[in-house]
């Protein structure tokens, strides 16, 4: 039977430690994605027990692409905390992370709780106050961004910081399949995409989430963050880096890296 508290320990020590460890199926190949889930929910307990706040969580693999590179077809969901939050001008420091990359993401902020499992896209958008765009710092703690399913579903689906913009609209009035962004490094533009790259819609993303945590008897909050999955794929972000998203009826998000 494998003994879930070392793998958390593992992990844990990785993140605290800045020394990313070879994935947790090289030396515990069964390790199921039930399992995975369980070292995630108890890595977020351990943040609580440190005084974080629960803010929200997430969606990963949302692309058919990202889902075709994972050999998977469904997506996977994490936990933010109020200590992964970015303020709108406050520097990333990439000192205390691994490896980070940066993705952009349509977030949704709740005005109801959502508790599955039949929630729909629509009953998403009846429950969500506004909409934001976003970008997410991911940062495996596994080396060279190496792992398989059950790997990243433990490590919080690779969560570390995240950050969102200033101009709020409420849903009914975008066309969020049709949400365009241009993601920006420095000068140059590196990536762009629409909402429907998110599952067809990022309101099916955030169903998706709902019903999976209504299935482990959670639900989420009213006034929680949504965040949907990545546009794109996910830029390296050095220190000294300019990130921006720029989305259409959102405005845009950056990140600066400090050096």
């Amino acid at each position: 039977m494998t003994n879930l508290t070392d793998l958390v320990d593992r992990l844990a020590a990785a993140e605290s430690n800045r020394q990313p460890i070879s994935p947790l199926t090289d030396y515990h190949p069964g390790l199921s994605v039930d399992e995975a889930y369980e070292v995630e929910d108890q890595l977020i307990e351990r943040r609580i027990s440190r005084g974080e706040k629960v803010v929200g969580a997430k969606v990963g693999l949302t692309s058919k692409a990202k889902q075709h590179r994972m050999g998977v077809d469904v997506p996977i969901f994490g936990w933010l905390t109020d200590a992964m939050q970015l303020s709108t001008e406050e520097p990333l420091q990439t000192d205390v992370l691994l490896h980070p990359r940066v993705e952009p993401e349509i977030a949704f902020v709740l005005s109801e709780t959502l508790s599955g499992p039949e929630i729909t896209a629509h009953d998403v958008l009846d429950a969500t106050r506004w909409v934001c765009g976003g970008l997410e710092v991911i940062d495996s703690r596994y080396e060279d961004f190496r792992f398989r399913l059950p790997d990243v579903v433990a490590d919080n689906t690779s969560a570390a910081r995240f950050s969102l913009g200033n101009l709020r609209v409420p849903p009914d009035r975008l066309e969020l399949d049709m949400l365009g962004v241009l993601l920006e490094h420095g000068s140059k533009i590196v990536a762009s995409a629409a909402g429907a790259a998110v599952l067809g819609h990022p309101a099916a993303a955030a169903a998706c989430l709902a019903n999976h945590l209504g299935n482990r008897g959670r639900a989420l909050e009213a006034g929680w963050v949504v965040l949907t999955g990545g546009l794109t794929d996910a830029v390296p972000l050095a220190a000294g880096s300019h990130v921006t998203a720029t989305f259409a009826h959102l405005g845009t998000v950056a990140i600066h890296s400090c050096l």
